[in-house]
């Protein structure tokens, strides 16, 4: 059986899904959307196929089987709904939006009509991140600090916060979702942001923090320390710390390394997530595994984290988490 797919969004990052879902066979490409035409009728001239700029036209007119979205934060909505409205399954990108109103009117709908649902949280599809999470359950984590050290993407509505909704939202996303992964639900967040430097210097254009650090505490009675900050020049790093009593975990997107009181061990993936992430969608779509690792609703409990946590570092004051579910 070989999947139908309507692509929604023609950027770098919809590229790798097609290609990853051509590579692993079984899928194809049937439309290419996307708000601006010249991306649209780009990609979809590689392809071959029709293109579109609004969704729900692109699936009234070619049949398919999912919905692969794949667009900048502010985006989301349309595509989402026009696919369940129809009853497809949907795949989403992280993060699953800007706020909180649309993807939550999102999480109802999937609810109501039960499509099979992924989204992009590609770190849980990582075999070191299941081990982590054994090892964990044999010595409970009591601190984590996360973070992603990295520099400022090179499109313009990143550094706007109703474009993007920061760093938080757009990047440290995948090591929240990993921390809820491996320490449970969070509970509470205060966190803290600055934007610019000491001499008054730093980018000028939008108003996204380019550092921010936050403290959580989750139900389990773990704590973490997460931060990101987008002022460097290159990526340096993006990891996941746990400790425990006798064992500390590193995991990142490339391995994990677990210390022992006498003894370092390293893993390395048995598989690119990235393609794990397209292969156990199209696996679930085709009724040959019950669910994906990440559907939307658990992306969504994600994205409120992340939500919550920039919007202690705007207010200064502590969220709980239950407010905003």
């Amino acid at each position: 059986m070989t999947l139908r797919i309507a692509l929604v969004g023609a950027g770098s990052v919809a590229r790798r899904h097609v290609g990853v879902l051509h590579g692993l066979g079984g899928a194809r490409a049937v439309s290419v959307t996307d708000a601006h035409r010249p991306a649209a009728e780009a990609l979809a001239a590689e392809l071959d196929v029709p293109c579109f700029t609004d969704p729900g036209q692109a699936l009234d007119a070619v049949d398919a089987d999912a919905v692969y979205v794949c667009v900048p934060p502010f985006a989301h909505g349309p595509a989402e709904l026009a696919a369940l409205e129809r009853g497809k399954a949907l795949f989403v990108e992280k993060p699953v939006g800007l706020g909180l109103d649309v993807v939550e009117r999102i999480g109802r709908r999937v609810e109501e009509t039960g499509v099979v649902t992924g989204t992009g949280y590609h770190w849980r599809c990582l075999d070191t991140a299941v081990l982590a999470r054994e090892l964990l359950a044999e010595a409970p984590p009591l601190l984590a600090n996360g973070y992603w050290l990295d520099k400022r993407p090179p499109v313009p509505w990143w550094g706007r916060t109703d474009r993007s909704g920061g760093q938080v939202v757009e990047q440290l996303t995948h090591v929240l979702d990993t921390a809820r992964f491996l320490l449970g639900e969070a509970v509470e967040v205060y966190a803290a942001g600055v934007r610019g430097t000491p001499d008054g210097t730093g980018p000028d254009d939008g108003d996204v923090d380019d550092a921010t650090a936050a403290t959580v505490r989750f139900r389990s009675g773990a704590v973490a320390t997460l931060a990101a900050t987008s002022a460097l020049a290159v990526k340096h790093r993006a990891a996941l710390h746990t400790v425990s009593r006798g064992l500390v975990l590193e995991l990142a997107e490339d391995g994990l390394t677990a210390f022992w009181p006498a003894e370092r061990t390293k893993h390395a993936p048995a598989e690119d997530p990235r393609v794990a992430v397209d292969r156990e969608f199209l696996e679930a779509v085709r009724g040959e595994r019950e669910a994906t690792r990440v559907p939307y609703g658990e992306a969504l409990r994600t994205h409120r984290l992340a939500c919550a946590i920039a919007q202690s570092a705007r207010t200064g004051q502590a969220v709980a988490l239950e407010e905003l579910g």
